[in-house]
């Protein structure tokens, strides 16, 4: 029964943050982001337990996925890739001048009623 509820809760999270992922990315406006931003941190988390539940039923299938040579060297290109595109995020820092003021208006609309 577990199983069903991981199952059901990952592919309800997979549609909110895909949906609101692509909203965000099609409709670029930084307040449309920040609209967006509840529902795709709340279902950001869903869908990381969701995921930890899954994973947790079906690793000996992964590990055995793994073992096929085509399948490491894909995952092992994705884990590349991820981590690559984090390091160039980390070092691309937005100035001081124009990050303060933009986290303390998006605290400000986050917060607004």
């Amino acid at each position: 029964m577990t199983r069903k509820f991981f199952a059901v809760a990952l592919l309800v999270s997979f549609i909110a943050m895909s949906t609101s992922g692509l909203m965000m990315f099609f409709i670029e406006k930084p307040s449309f982001t920040i609209q967006m931003h509840p529902v795709h941190k709340l279902f950001g988390l869903v869908m990381i337990i969701s995921v930890i539940g899954h994973l947790s039923f079906n690793y000996r299938s992964l590990l055995t996925y793994l073992k096929t040579k085509t399948i490491a060297i894909f995952g092992s290109v994705l884990v590349f890739l991820l981590v690559f595109l984090y390091g160039v995020a980390i070092n691309n820092k937005v100035p001081d001048n124009i990050a303060i003021p933009m986290d303390e208006l998006a605290g400000q609309a986050e917060s607004h009623e």
